[in-house]
């Protein structure tokens, strides 16, 4: 697992950290950071990722606009993306999974569900 490469979103410096704090304790650790879906979709044009961890509600652009961008372009549709949000309602999921996301974690989360879905997704 340690030459997938994530790419993490949240303008929340802190979340980031803590993020990026479960990755390296699973072995992830080549992760790159961006505090908003803008410089996201900048960073996703230049490199490749193999996963994509994202924060719903951010300035420049949002999680779910990202997501959708992703979603469209013909290189980068299937690229995994999972949303990390406090936007918990069944409206705002039901949103998500219709625009194409990979999986979705409610904040707060402890660091086993995020892993649990990480395993899910990279192991099988």
């Amino acid at each position: 697992m340690k030459n997938i490469r994530v790419l993490l979103v949240d303008d929340f410096s802190t979340m980031r950290r803590v993020i990026k704090k479960i990755l390296k304790g699973m072995g992830l650790e080549n992760v790159m950071e961006a505090d908003n879906g803008m410089e996201a979709w900048n960073l996703i044009n230049k490199q490749n990722f193999d996963l994509v961890i994202c924060d719903w509600h951010m300035p420049k652009m949002k999680g779910l606009d990202l997501l959708e961008k992703i979603r469209a372009s013909t290189d980068y549709a299937d690229l995994p993306f999972i949303m990390v949000s406090a936007e918990g309602k069944k409206d705002s999921i039901l949103q998500a999974t219709e625009k194409g996301v990979t999986n979705y974690i409610t904040k707060p989360f402890s660091a086993d569900d995020l892993e649990k879905i990480l395993k899910s997704m990279l192991i099988g």
